[in-house]
């Protein structure tokens, strides 16, 4: 007879598959990691009960990437919702680990449910549970498992995973870290040590490589850590991590020499270990220890830069009040002007260096006065390329200190392009080509790519693909931007070249900017559901095409994001903040409490 270890047994739903499995009703059967238990599009024809191991549930949409939407623990269920409603699987299950499941037929569960009341009453409390959680932006099913194995040159990776767990100790989670001396323990092991500590992080260094193997078989999610200065190995990679690989749950971790100014020759990882998420650490720099902290416990930063001309000079004074109020930014991604300001900021530039910078790169003079005869668009396009490698030069996206992303519109297919990898100037140059303004970029496989405001003016749901933690939005393409007024033809061609107003484009520059950042109601929706703080400046006065209209416009941008963070009642980092199971749910005690919770580490 089969037992439930650690399993409720005043669980109707645990009585069930206990009763039809003692009957032989029930299947029983291991599910190695990587395997995957249903696909979406799948007759939901059993109900699932995981009884070790874990399982995690993904989304993907036509020509998408997979999108990770939770974890699923022992004792819970899995493709209850479709069975229920009695439609095909919406989603794909996947073991990330070796798994024990056991499987009851739909229609033995239905009998089971006109027997048994409560079987069904405790599954839609589960449902409504699930759904709710959702629609609050509380966590649901998050990882918290991880494993950090060596790729390459040998680096100290138990050294970086003790530093991480000891961060996560201090903000109110009780950590383990463990090493090979776990190779050989049973599923069962496994599974208690993840029931009795909020995170479990798994270390492998680079000869430990039966255990790197058990690693990749056990995690929620996988880091492989390396030494960015030095090159990827010519021999390439054991692929012991294939099912996680597939899944888009593999990041890389380059330890950076801690006198290095950038990082450099990132792009060579990127191609050779293709993560998801590429993070970069600085030896004996506590500040991105800490940011990976928060990215592993839920409350890492995202912050998403709209569109808008110079109506984005706003981000700037957002940038500004996000710093004087201490939240921190671990994720960073933008749309056309919002795309440069958010490069900055990813490669690290500080607010004076970034105030300089903007202004020499659009406010002192226009970047659009470069007129052109308009067979392609209005402008050569030159002065802007001139700008963009001044300011970025040779800088590849990989080598940002932040994660990065901008978006460009390819008319070629018809979506949006995301940029996450190659020159970073090119993806700048793509994503701020505002048709009928900018002569549009192409790519070597001949795709045209214009300003991405023109499908996708306001990213936070790529930004959410990338992270689970808060999402900070300032989006400067709301209200009233362009008037009557600005449009009107001049009274005279030649009062008008001789105030200098020509710099600023003709007022077809404006109709065609504000056209391409305007958002369906749809898109607006989406957008306000994505971020945890939507910051939205009033621009009134400033024209969208009024390059010098730089200080009103940083001015709304600082006001509005103060008066936001101020509506909060907790920290921004704290907004999906996940409970504790031996901490109290928020820190507000935290500085008196520190010690202790840094003390909640295990090192085993």
């Amino acid at each position: 007879m089969v037992t439930l270890p650690d399993i409720p047994t005043d669980s109707a739903l645990a009585r069930l598959f206990y009763e039809e499995r003692s009957q032989g009703d029930a299947t029983w059967f291991s599910l190695p990691g990587g395997a995957t238990l249903f696909k979406a599009g799948e007759p939901a024809d059993h109900l699932y009960f995981l009884r070790a191991g874990r399982l995690g549930a993904f989304r993907k949409e036509e020509g998408g990437e997979p999108q990770f939407l939770g974890v699923i623990r022992p004792g819970e269920p899995a493709g209850e919702m479709s069975l229920i409603t009695g439609v095909p699987h919406t989603g794909t299950v996947v073991a990330l680990r070796d798994s024990e499941i056991f499987a009851i037929p739909r229609q033995l569960f239905l009998d089971a449910c006109e027997t048994d009341a409560t079987v069904m009453t405790e599954l839609a409390r589960l449902m409504i549970l699930r759904s709710r959680q959702a629609a609050t932006k509380a966590s649901v099913g998050e990882p918290s498992v991880f494993g950090f194995v060596a790729a390459g040159e040998p680096t100290a990776v138990r050294t970086l995973v003790d530093k991480i767990g000891r961060e996560m100790g201090k903000l109110g989670y009780s950590v383990t870290v463990v090493g090979s001396e776990a190779q050989h323990a049973p599923t069962e092991w496994f599974s208690e040590v993840e029931r009795n500590y909020d995170f479990v992080l798994y270390a492998a260094e680079a000869n430990d490589l039966g255990w790197r193997q058990v690693v990749g078989r056990q995690v929620d999610r996988l880091f492989r850590v390396a030494r960015g200065d030095a090159a990827p190995p010519a021999e390439g990679f054991a692929r012991t991590t294939e099912p996680l690989q597939a899944q888009n749950l593999v990041d890389l971790i380059l330890v950076q020499p801690k006198t290095r100014a950038t990082p450099q020759g990132s792009q060579a990882w990127v191609d050779a270990l293709k993560p998801a998420r590429l993070f970069h650490v600085r030896r004996e720099r506590s500040e991105d220890i800490a940011r990976l902290a928060r990215v592993l416990t839920g409350q890492s930063v995202g912050l998403v830069l709209s569109g808008g001309g110079a109506r984005a000079y706003a981000h700037v004074g957002a940038i500004q009040a996000l710093r004087e109020r201490g939240v921190p930014v671990d994720f960073v991604g933008g749309v056309s002007m919002g795309a440069i300001i958010a490069a900055g900021l990813a490669l690290g530039w500080e607010s004076a260096e970034m105030d300089t910078r903007i202004r020499d790169a659009f406010v002192s003079t226009s970047p659009l006065d470069d007129i052109a005869l308009p067979l392609l668009a209005m402008t050569r396009g030159e002065k802007v390329r001139e700008r963009l490698a001044r300011h970025f030069g040779d800088i590849e996206i990989a080598d940002l200190w932040l994660p990065f992303f901008c978006v460009s519109s390819n008319l070629t297919t018809g979506t949006y392009q995301l940029h996450k990898s190659g020159l970073l100037r090119d993806a700048l140059r793509a994503s701020i080509s505002l048709p009928g303004v900018l002569p549009p970029a192409t790519t070597p496989d001949n795709n045209v790519l214009v300003d991405g405001a023109v499908m996708k003016n306001f990213p936070a749901d790529i930004m959410r693909l990338s992270q689970l933690g808060p999402i900070v939005g300032v989006d400067v393409s709301r209200g009233r931007s362009i008037t009557a007024d600005d449009v009107a033809r001049p009274e005279s061609v030649w009062r008008w070249i001789r105030s200098g107003q020509w710099r600023k484009g003709p007022p077809i520059v404006s109709l065609l900017m504000r056209a391409a950042t305007v958002s369906s109601g749809r898109d607006l929706a989406a957008a306000r559901e994505a971020t945890d703080v939507l910051v939205t400046p009033d621009l009134t006065g400033v024209e969208i095409r009024d390059w010098s209209a730089y200080e009103p416009a940083v001015a709304a941008g600082y006001r509005a994001t103060i008066e936001a963070l101020d509506k909060l009642d907790r920290p921004v980092t704290e907004l999906r903040r996940r409970p504790s199971r031996h901490a109290p749910a928020a820190p507000a005690a935290a500085a008196a409490a520190a010690a202790a919770a840094a003390a909640a580490v295990t090192i085993t």
